[in-house]
């Protein structure tokens, strides 16, 4: 109906962890992201809660979908900046040398476990970037000249999200690794629900070592 309509949904995926597989919404973010004329944002901390809201707002014709996660973030921004980043769908958040083999794309509560890693793989001599991808949609509007600069940076891709990795095919290319979940959840404390389905920095690190080498 191309009407200003904003959904804030909580408790996403996995990250839910003693409520069960039942409660564990491993396939609405892709879901909703093939809703055609819809943004769907996952932010990964208060800052790009607030840039999601402020684009929602000013989107007059598009309905959002704001999915937040229930467990307490780490703030990888802590100041704001005075141009919307979320505004390009997706951008570098960290970067551990000018120069890169690696690029992590990841989105709201897993942009910590992208940027742990990075901090892991520096010390094990691989450099890498990490892209915080809030908003597919808003990337895919953007000119192609900033999305192969966000993508095609290093050959070496990998992505990291709690939910079905459909998704990302398309930004991790044919050699990419996509670190998601494929079947129904667990119930355990969330950080144990993230072991089991190897999706913490150590299970990056590795993954990003096999596939460098």
């Amino acid at each position: 109906m191309n009407q200003r309509v904003v959904y804030v949904m909580s408790h996403d995926s996995i990250g839910l962890g003693e409520d069960g597989p039942t409660h564990q919404p491993i396939e609405h973010l892709s879901s909703l992201r093939s809703i055609p004329n819809l943004n769907v944002f996952r932010p990964c901390d208060t800052t790009e809660t607030i840039e999601c809201w402020e684009i929602a707002l000013k989107n007059k014709n598009k309905p959002s979908v704001i999915s937040l996660t229930r467990q307490n973030l780490s703030q990888p921004r802590t100041s704001f900046e005075s141009k919307n980043l979320c505004n390009q769908g997706a951008y570098e958040i960290f970067r551990t040398s000018d120069q890169v083999q690696l690029t992590l794309f990841a989105s709201g509560s897993e942009v910590e476990i992208a940027i742990s890693a990075a901090n892991k793989l520096k010390d094990k001599n691989i450099q890498t970037k990490v892209i915080s991808f809030p908003s597919m949609e808003i990337f895919d509007e953007q000119p192609k000249s900033y999305q192969s600069k966000i993508l095609n940076e290093t050959k070496c891709k990998i992505s990291i999200e709690a939910s079905h990795p459909m998704s990302w095919k398309k930004y991790i290319g044919d050699n990419g690794i996509s670190l998601g979940i494929e079947e129904f959840g667990k119930s355990a404390p969330y950080k144990e629900v993230y072991k089991y389905f190897k999706l913490t920095d150590d299970d990056v690190v590795k993954k990003a070592i096999e596939l460098i080498n």
